[in-house]
C-alpha cells in the first residue's frame, strides 16, 4: 500500500509540518486498535510516504467492512506515542474498510482528512487537506501464527535496573518497594508481559539478569548478573520464579549504578546469533527507571542485533522522561550507529506510567500494559522471517518426539 497528502494543515510555527499516518482497527466495543505507523516526512504540506505491508488480519481481523480509522499527525521532537496519549499534533483523521481500500487497485481514492473540532468552529471550514490512495495491492503472506503452529519457540529473557535512583527497596517511595499488599511496578511489567510470552514457550525456563547492581561479598559492579545467582544457568521456573529471584535479588545486592543497557543486550544477542533456521526468536524484556549511561553502545548493539532474531522490548517505570528511550525506539528514525542504520526495527518502548488504571485496578493496568508492549513483536517476528527468507514448517503430529532446547543467553 502506498499513500500521499496534498494541501495538509501547517502545525508548526517555523517550518512546515513533519506528517506521519497511524492505522488503527476497531474492535467490537467500540474501541480502537493500533496496527500501522508511518514513517515520518520531514518539512511538507504534500507528503509521499514509502509503500508499506500491513497484515490483513491486523487491519481487520477478516471483517473486510470493519472500519479502519487513520489519522493524521504532525511530529514533535518532545512528543511521544501510546494507544492512549498520543501527544504528537494532531492534523485529521478519516475513515475507510478493507473492501474500500482494495478497490484502489483499479483507480486513485482520495479521502478528506478532517479535524472534528476545527469543523466545530469554524462555519467555512473545509478540510484538514487530503490523502489519496496511490496503490493498494494483496499478498499472500505467513501469519505469525503460521510460524508458532510450525514450532517456533519465543525466548523470553528479563534484565531488570537496580541502580541507585530506584530508590531504597525497604522505603515505600521506592520503585522497588516490596509492599506485602500490592506489586510494584516492576513486578507489574515483568508479570503483565511474561505471563503472555510464557505461553509461546514449551519450556517456561527464562534467563533473568539485573544491572547496575553491587554485588555481594566484594561489592563488585555488575551489569548483567543472573538474577538466581547461578552464573552457570540462569533460568528461572516460569514468572513465578523470575519474580521470586527477582525479590531475592533485591534482599541481597545494593542498589547503585551506572545504567548499561549494552551487556545485557548483547548477552541476549550471542545466543540468538547461534539459531539462524528460524525455529527460535529472542525477545528480551528491560525494565528501567530513567537516563541510559551507555547511548552510543547501546545503539550499537541495536544496530547489530536488528539482523537477529531477536525484539526488544524496554518498559519505563516512574516519573522521569524517557527520551532517549523514545530514541531508540527507532519508529520514527531508525535508530543509527556509526553510519549504520538498523536492518529492522526491533526495539519498542513503552512508559508504565501511561498504563496505570487511576482507580488503582492493577489487572487493568497490567492488561493494558501487555496489549500495546506486545502489539509490534508479531510484525517484528515476521519481518525477520520475510529478509530470511524462511517459511514455517509444517505444524509437528499430536505426539512429536522430544527436540533439543533453545540456546540459553
Amino acid at each position: 500500500m502506498q499513500l500521499c497528502a496534498n494541501k495538509l494543515d501547517k502545525k508548526d510555527f517555523f517550518g512546515k509540518s513533519d506528517p506521519f499516518l497511524v492505522f488503527y482497527r476497531s474492535n467490537e466495543d467500540g474501541t480502537f486498535t493500533i496496527c500501522h505507523k508511518t514513517e515520518v516526512v520531514k518539512n511538507t504540506l504534500n507528503p509521499v510516504w514509502q509503500p508499506f505491508s500491513i497484515p490483513v488480519r491486523a487491519l481487520c481481523n477478516g471483517d473486510y467492512d470493519r472500519t479502519v480509522k487513520i489519522d493524521v499527525y504532525d511530529w514533535d521532537r518532545d512528543g511521544s506515542f501510546t494507544a492512549l496519549q498520543p501527544s504528537h499534533d494532531f492534523i485529521g483523521e478519516f475513515t475507510t474498510s478493507y473492501r474500500e481500500l482494495s478497490k484502489a487497485q483499479n483507480q486513485f481514492t482520495v479521502y478528506e482528512v478532517l479535524n472534528p473540532r476545527k469543523k466545530c468552529k469554524k462555519k467555512k471550514y473545509v478540510n484538514s487537506g487530503t490523502v489519496t490512495l496511490l496503490s493498494f495491492s494483496v499478498d499472500s503472506e505467513f501469519t505469525f501464527v503460521d510460524y508458532i503452529k510450525g514450532g517456533t519457540q519465543l525466548n523470553f529473557t528479563v534484565a531488570i535496573d537496580f541502580t541507585a535512583s530506584n530508590g531504597n527497596p525497604l522505603q515505600p517511595t521506592s520503585l522497588h518497594y516490596m509492599s506485602p499488599y500490592q506489586l510494584s511496578a516492576y513486578a507489574m511489567a515483568l508479570k503483565a508481559v511474561g505471563e503472555i510470552i510464557q505461553d509461546y514457550d514449551s519450556d517456561k525456563l527464562f534467563p533473568a539478569y539485573g544491572f547496575g547492581a553491587k554485588l555481594p561479598p566484594e561489592g563488585r559492579i555488575s551489569h548483567q548478573f543472573p538474577l538466581n545467582n547461578n552464573d552457570e544457568d540462569p533460568n528461572c521456573a516460569g514468572i513465578e520464579g523470575v519474580l521470586e529471584s527477582y525479590f531475592q535479588s533485591l534482599r541481597t545486592v545494593q542498589l547503585y549504578g551506572p545504567t548499561y543497557f549494552a551487556p545485557v543486550i548483547n548477552q541476549v544477542a550471542r545466543a540468538a546469533a547461534k539459531i539462524s533456521d528460524g525455529s527460535q526468536y529472542y525477545v528480551l524484556l528491560i525494565i528501567t527507571d530513567g537516563v541510559i549511561s551507555d547511548m552510543t553502545q547501546t545503539k550499537e548493539a541495536i544496530v547489530s542485533a536488528s539482523s537477529l532474531p531477536m525484539s526488544i522490548i524496554i518498559v519505563g517505570v516512574g516519573p522521569a522522561m524517557f527520551e532517549a528511550m523514545e530514541e531508540l525506539d527507532g519508529d520514527d528514525v531508525r535508530v543509527s550507529s556509526r553510519g549504520r542504520y538498523a536492518e529492522r526495527d526491533i526495539v519498542q518502548f513503552v512508559p508504565f506510567r501511561d498504563y496505570v488504571d487511576r482507580s488503582g485496578n492493577q489487572v487493568l493496568s497490567m492488561a493494558r500494559l501487555a496489549k500495546d508492549v506486545l502489539a509490534e513483536i508479531p510484525e517484528q517476528l515476521l519481518s525477520y522471517m520475510r529478509t530470511r527468507d524462511i517459511q514455517p514448517r509444517p505444524p509437528p503430529p499430536a505426539n512429536p518426539s522430544p527436540t533439543t532446547g533453545p540456546e540459553q543467553p
